[in-house]
């Protein structure tokens, strides 16, 4: 048995490892340009879809009329262009932590982005070595809830932990049947995390920490 509180950690990305907002408005907002549309996105209006699904995300906030599929697939190809070069910014402390964390444990991602939002992140940020494994709303068309357990039974892994920002990260894990610690500095409000941490740091402290005796 592990000598830790937890045997592998499954991460999400988009408030709990990175800010990429501004450049996904660049990219809304870009996408509207070439598609002729007489719109703006906003930060504020993204923020306020953190942890939704894409799908759900151009429902809510794009205006009445516009083609979903069109719309959609010139999303992907200025994303695909944008992302790799524009990327985000990751939150202080995050590459020691993940790297320190991967002498220890198996780590993981699971997020709502679309099929390449992990591997961009990845790619622009380095940070493929740490990562084992990683599945997103846009590759399986599954909750975060269902992915969650996908990588899970994947991987075979056991005495999971997800890390996320949200109440919706908190709602799939806890569905998921494993615990969660909710990263304060993130996106979004959380009521009934397992834990809640307030920097990358501590949280690498906390699981790095031996746990007692008598367990949590």
């Amino acid at each position: 048995m592990s000598d830790y509180r937890f045997h592998s950690i499954i991460f999400d990305m988009d408030g709990t490892l990175w800010d990429a907002v501004d450049t996904y408005a660049e990219i809304w907002n870009e996408t509207y340009r070439l598609l002729g549309i007489d719109a703006r996105m906003t930060r504020d209006q993204l923020l306020d879809c953190m942890g939704l699904t894409l799908g759900t995300i151009i429902k809510r906030l794009n205006p009445e009329g516009i083609d979903e599929t069109q719309f959609t697939a010139v999303l992907r190809e200025v994303d695909s262009r944008m992302m790799p070069a524009k990327g985000g910014t990751l939150y202080p402390g995050v590459s020691e932590g993940l790297a320190r964390l991967a002498k220890h444990f198996p780590l993981f991602m699971v997020s709502n982005c679309g099929p390449h939002g992990l591997d961009y992140f990845l790619r622009y940020t380095g940070l493929q070595p740490y990562i084992k494994d990683t599945l997103t709303n846009g590759q399986t068309h599954l909750s975060k809830a269902d992915n969650i357990k996908l990588i899970m039974e994947r991987h075979s892994l056991t005495d999971a932990v997800y890390v996320g920002d949200t109440q919706t990260d908190c709602d799939a894990a806890h569905c998921a049947g494993i615990p969660m610690i909710y990263m304060d500095y993130g996106f979004g409000e959380c009521s009934d995390a397992d834990f809640r941490m307030h920097t990358f740091a501590e949280l690498t402290d906390f699981l790095l920490t031996p746990q007692s005796p008598t367990g949590l």
